[in-house]
């Protein structure tokens, strides 16, 4: 259950804003990528030997290169600082292949894309899209400044000039009246895209529900979140894998991905803490504890689908589709 690679040569790359530095790839075989849904990230290995996930945000039509942008953290743990310091035009990296958990709703009358800072890069790739079928949509983008604003040039112009509203200098208590004249014409059939700083993704999902249902707001997270406290804790449950009957014991210490490693079933992991979906594994039976941060409200209501890297289980048993 390994997660394909690909080796990949990095082709341009360009300053977007402060901070923030894009990155053209391509295939070092020569071939073109596999066509992806806007939405999409990947796994990128950097120099350092960190693997971390960033989204795609180039045009989705293109197969022969793929961008992806990286805001330079100031406390970087070695991922961005390394793609941002070791690479140069030529530099090979391994990545890995798109997973989406932050698709564009077909079904939706008009699409309400609301990006703040470095969230916009999972935003462009919808805008692509969107504006290359005439689809009815607003992108809204927040930053401290223009200066801070990645993809500038692109966003100023035609095809997507139309469609952009930018937001700088907004001050925090300034939000909530700035997302609700963003909201206000939202139709009963619109659906709304959010990526971001977590608080600001936090008060964009508040003020669209007061609007919206909750299936119409979809957002896409960087990094994890403190695990929510859970009423129904087990220290420990049984994993049984649905092929075979085999079963393994998760104590306290140990995630399910572990458990299932000590009996030579590997589940692919990346970020390891319920961010990007690479661990995600069909529930058969059992209640599954969702400790993780990509799951829909639909998913976690269904308990159809668990992320093994950092969820848990409410249930003695827990079967899954391995």
């Amino acid at each position: 259950m390994q997660a394909q690679t690909l080796k990949v040569r990095v082709d341009a790359l360009r300053e977007e804003a402060h901070g923030v530095r894009s990155f053209s790839i391509s295939r070092l075989d020569g071939r073109p990528f596999d066509r992806y849904e806007p939405g999409a990230h990947i796994d990128v290995t950097s120099p350092s030997g960190i693997t971390r996930q960033y989204s795609l945000c180039g045009d989705p039509e293109r197969l022969d290169s793929h961008i992806f942008a990286v805001k330079k953290e100031a406390e970087s743990r070695g991922g961005s600082r390394s793609l941002h310091e070791e690479v140069k035009v030529g530099t090979e990296l391994s990545i890995g292949a798109p997973r989406n958990l932050f698709r564009l709703e077909e079904s939706a009358s008009e699409h309400i894309l609301i990006g703040a800072g470095i969230g916009i890069t999972p935003l462009f790739s919808m805008a692509y899209r969107l504006a290359a079928r005439q689809a009815r949509f607003t992108l809204h983008y927040f930053a401290r400044s223009e200066t801070h604003a990645a993809f500038m040039t692109l966003l100023a112009r035609a095809p997507f000039d139309q469609h952009v509203k930018l937001h700088f200098g907004v001050q925090r208590d300034g939000f909530p009246e700035e997302l609700d004249a963003c909201l206000r014409e939202a139709g009963p059939g619109a659906h709304v895209y959010t990526c971001g700083p977590a608080p600001f993704m936090d008060l964009v999902v508040d003020r669209a529900q007061a609007r919206l249902p909750a299936e119409a707001i979809h957002l896409e997270r960087f990094k994890a979140e403190p695990a929510p406290a859970t009423d129904n804790p087990l220290d420990s449950f049984d994993v049984q894998l649905a092929s075979t009957g085999q079963t393994v014991r998760v104590d306290a210490k140990t995630s399910i991905v572990e458990a299932l490693a000590s009996i030579g079933i590997e589940v692919d992991t990346s970020c390891g803490e319920g961010v990007c979906g690479t661990c995600m594994v069909d529930v058969m039976s059992g209640e599954p504890e969702h400790r993780d941060h990509c799951l829909s409200k639909a998913e976690r209501a269904s308990n159809s689908v668990i992320c093994c890297c950092i969820s848990r289980s409410r249930s003695p048993v827990l079967v899954l589709d391995l």
